[in-house]
């Protein structure tokens, strides 16, 4: 009878064993998930304190120091959202490690923040509200105040979605519903909005497109030629030599420029440098990483990591110069504006607020970064280095080209809009390429005969033996991400508008 009993006894203990086990498991899981934000929290706190340090026992002190807190958490989602299409190619195309994308980015962020993030900013998104037309300077800050709350919640929510969007526009739209509120529809230079919903258009477009051109260059001169090696001898030098010249351009005017004045001639003069240097030591490092290669695709991938890898780092350094101004842009507006009981269109922009829009980029990027790496990087569509060189070549080149004509222009449409011109080009061609289908009618004999080939050629080899209507079926760009970010694109304006409207009435309602 004893043993009879104590069976069903130990039978219960040990479900109710199970029982704490899965939920030791589960508030486990549920903590790690509050890990990131209770270090975002953490980090916004540490703002406040470490600009209360600087403002503490002036008049307006309180403002600033809110005005701080906001900024850092602006910097934060930036961090978040926008760093991912620097280095999501890469982390897509395997070049590198997610760990890895997140210290490079990290480090070349804060320097280009702080090395070349200017001191003077245009603190109303370049002249698209006047000023003195918002009234005192106590609206000012307000307006102000709820350009970069508006812009960072919308932002906030983008990354939530997974939907990669421009930073400078959630601004400008921050920044013109605050205006409309303050001071009607004639505050706003309409002619300037103008030029930023075209970019909407301009800058996918024209980053797509020379995305695709490289891809199907890449692609006739190297990947479908039966001696792949020999040909990436000959051509991936001058690819790298253009990477090389079109960066150091894209650095002069997109960075540096802000620490050293150059001319439209002098950053060409720049670039031209660069690619011959580079050209001379590619052709030697690519001789030497193709000694003993397979005559595979698999091996060309490897002569394009390098590259990709320097390529996510110049990227991140050229956005830490450009876009910490719209986490430390109105925020200095406002330090100005308080201490000077003022409204200027220009301001320097104190260290202190530099070292704050740095920190929090770097610090939004690993916390958050990963998701929206992972979306830029894998889920639009499947990237290799070749392609993913292509995306990062594209970028700088595109805003070579839009800085000639003055055209205004987006980072995060354009490496986007690079990844959509990528994948919808493979879609085209591996419809309608005959040299593509003429090739793999070759390899599929030659393979027949030796028998190895990799995963890549496999892909390639199923796809070419299926019907038009199977290719046309598996698309090879992912419909509803297009839809989603396309979608987040056309509503950032006016939704962050909308939304610090909404914010500017709520604060000139509590002044």
């Amino acid at each position: 009878m004893t043993d009879t009993a104590a069976t069903p006894r130990k039978q219960t203990l040990d479900k109710d064993l199970d029982k704490l086990v899965h939920v030791e498991e589960a508030t486990s899981t549920v903590a790690r998930g509050l890990v990131a934000p209770g270090l975002g929290l953490l980090f916004l706190a540490l703002t406040a304190i470490f600009a209360a340090t600087y403002v503490i026992g002036e008049p307006g002190a309180i403002i600033i120091i809110a005005a701080a807190a906001i900024g850092a958490y602006m910097a934060l989602n930036i961090g978040a959202n926008d760093v991912a299409n620097n280095v999501g190619p890469a982390v897509g195309a395997k070049a590198m490690s997610l760990g890895g994308a997140l210290l490079i980015a990290a480090i070349f962020e804060s320097a280009g923040a702080l090395i070349a993030g200017g001191e003077v900013v245009g603190t109303i998104s370049k002249g698209i509200i006047d000023p003195a037309a918002v009234g005192t300077p106590e609206t000012f800050i307000r307006a102000m105040m709820a350009a970069l709350l508006s812009s960072a919640l919308w932002i906030n929510l983008a990354t939530w979605i997974g939907a990669p969007v421009s930073t400078t526009h959630s601004v400008v739209g921050g920044v013109v519903g605050a205006g409309i509120a303050a001071a009607g529809f004639s505050s706003v230079d309409w002619s300037m909005m103008t030029q930023i919903a075209a970019s909407w258009v301009i800058s996918p477009l024209i980053g797509g497109v020379v995305a695709a051109l490289f891809l199907a260059f890449i692609k006739t001169a190297i990947i479908y030629q039966d001696d792949k090696i020999s040909a990436a001898r000959r051509w991936v030098p001058l690819l790298i030599a253009v990477m090389a010249g079109a960066f150091s351009a894209y650095l002069t005017t997109k960075g540096l420029n802000r620490v050293i004045a150059v001319s439209g001639l002098g950053t060409l003069l720049v670039g031209l440098a660069f690619f011959a240097v580079t050209w001379f030591f590619a052709r030697i490092l690519v001789r030497r990483q193709s000694e003993g290669l397979e005559n595979r695709n698999q091996s060309l991938r490897r002569l394009f990591k390098l590259p990709l890898v320097i390529s996510a780092a110049l990227l991140s350094f050229a956005h830490g110069a450009n876009d910490v101004a719209n986490a430390v842009g109105p925020l200095a507006a406002i330090v100005f504006t308080v201490h000077e009981s003022a409204v200027n269109t220009t301001v320097a922009i104190p260290f202190w607020v530099m070292v704050i829009g740095a920190v929090g980029i770097s610090l939004g990027l690993v916390l958050f970064g990963p998701k929206l790496i992972r979306m830029v990087g894998e889920q639009i569509t499947k990237l290799n280095p070749m392609r993913a060189f292509c995306v990062a070549l594209s970028a700088a080149i595109t805003v070579i080209i839009a800085s000639a004509f003055g055209l205004p222009i987006s980072s995060t449409h354009t490496a986007v809009g690079a990844i959509f011109g990528v994948g919808f080009f493979r879609e085209w061609y591996t419809a309608h390429s005959k040299r593509r289908r003429a090739y793999l009618e070759r390899k599929g004999v030659q393979l027949k005969k030796n028998g190895a080939s990799s995963a890549e050629e496999d892909e390639e080899l199923e796809m070419h033996s299926t019907s038009r209507e199977e290719v046309a079926r598996r698309k090879l760009v992912r419909r509803v991400h297009v839809r989603t970010i396309v979608a987040a694109w056309v509503t950032t304006v006016p939704a962050a508008a909308l939304l610090s409207a909404g914010i500017f009435l709520v604060l000139d309602l509590m002044a």
